[in-house]
Formats: structure tokens, C-alpha cells, sequence
């Protein structure tokens, strides 16, 4: 027969007596309670707490918050001093284009073409002549003298002129001036006058030395 294997068998005498778990465990000994930490000691190379500080930690109250001062009377506002009015929001900007009185006209009619070019609107133009008329005005004028003057008024469109009439005529932002011929002295006599028309710029088409002789050097 085939021999079965005996399973060992241990006893307790063998291995001694078995302790559990409980017993094994001792009795803990109570922590001991913390008493007040001491002051902290500042670390070299560090200030210590403040005496502010201090005070707070100890408990201490607070200062009592200092009572409102008093309004005190503000003074009145300062007037400012008076400033000088500004040249250059009074006096247009003048530009020269040197011509002959044969080719004044022309160099007037480039220059307004490009204005309107540049976004004026024909409104804000008007044109001196000091020698023929422009054609524009020599039609309307064949009209009659008030129908000729009402578009002046209508303000619609660009307005011709003989410089003669620069009086009659009311102010625009763009003054363009065309020396094409006429006596020196009307010529002179008209431009002061358009100057004066101009509100933003009065471009001047004719005689260098001329216009400059009128208006003064460096025109």
C-alpha cells in the first residue's frame, strides 16, 4: 500500500505558550501636558519683534485713535493769469506759387483742383482774379449782378471774384489769389484784404518778388 504522509503536528509544549496580542501591549504613560512656550528668541541676523508687536502679543490694548481735526477754511480758488492769445489760430497759413500774370489763372485753377481733391468741399473756396475775369464769373455775371451775388451768398460752390470786389465778398476758409495781370497797386491794395478773407489758408499765384514785396519776405 502506498504510504500516506503524516501532516506534523506541533504542540504547545513544543512551541511554548502563545500570548495574544493584548497581553503583549504595555500600558501607555501619559504625555506630559505642554506648558507656556517660552518667548521666541530671534534668530541671529534678524531684528526681534517690535515693541508695537510686543504690546499686541501681551495683549495690550491699543492706542485710542487720534480725535478729528478741525475743518480748517480752504482758500478760494486761484485765478489764472491771463494768457496770451494764440497767433496761429488768428493768422492763416499763406502759400505762395510763383507765376507769371500770363499763368496766374492756371496755377489757380490747379490749385483748386487740388483742394477739392484733398476733400475741401467747394464751399470753402473762394477765388480772387486781379486781371480778366475767370470765365465762370464772366457767365454769371451775364445774369445779372444779384443773381451773380445770390450763389455768392448760397455759399454752394467755388465763388469767382475780381479782387476789385474782395470787400463785397464774405470770408471763406480757403482764399485762392490769382495776380493774372491788372495795376501793381490794386494788386497790393486787394491782397492785404484777402488775407484777411482767409480763415485756414490764402494761396497766393502770381509774382514772387511782388507778393512778397506786400505781404513781407519769407511769404
Amino acid at each position: 500500500m502506498p504510504l500516506t504522509p503524516e501532516e506534523p503536528q506541533i504542540h504547545e509544549s513544543a512551541q511554548g505558550p502563545r500570548v495574544t496580542p493584548a497581553a503583549s501591549r504595555t500600558a501607555q504613560t501619559p504625555r506630559p501636558v505642554p506648558g507656556p512656550r517660552p518667548a521666541a528668541v530671534p534668530r541671529p541676523g534678524r531684528p526681534g519683534p517690535s515693541p508695537a508687536a510686543a504690546s499686541r502679543a501681551g495683549g495690550a490694548p491699543r492706542p485710542a485713535a487720534p480725535a478729528p481735526r478741525a475743518p480748517q477754511a480752504t482758500p478760494g480758488p486761484v485765478p489764472a493769469a491771463p494768457t496770451a492769445p494764440s497767433v496761429s489760430a488768428a493768422v492763416p497759413q499763406v502759400q505762395l506759387i510763383p507765376a507769371s500774370a500770363e499763368g496766374a489763372l492756371d496755377a489757380a485753377e490747379e490749385a483748386v483742383d487740388l483742394l477739392l481733391d484733398t476733400g475741401r468741399a467747394p464751399g470753402d473756396i473762394l477765388v480772387l482774379t486781379t486781371g480778366d475775369p475767370h470765365p465762370w464769373a464772366a457767365h454769371e455775371l451775364s445774369f445779372g449782378e444779384a443773381a451773380y451775388w445770390a450763389l455768392h451768398d448760397a455759399g454752394d460752390d467755388v465763388f469767382y471774384a475780381d479782387a476789385a470786389q474782395v470787400e463785397r465778398a464774405a470770408g471763406r476758409p480757403v482764399v485762392v489769389f490769382a495776380a493774372n495781370g491788372g495795376p501793381v497797386e490794386a494788386t497790393a491794395a486787394a491782397l492785404p484784404t484777402a488775407l484777411a478773407r482767409a480763415g485756414a489758408l490764402l494761396i497766393v499765384c502770381g509774382d514772387a518778388k511782388q507778393i512778397n514785396s506786400v505781404l513781407g519776405a519769407g511769404v
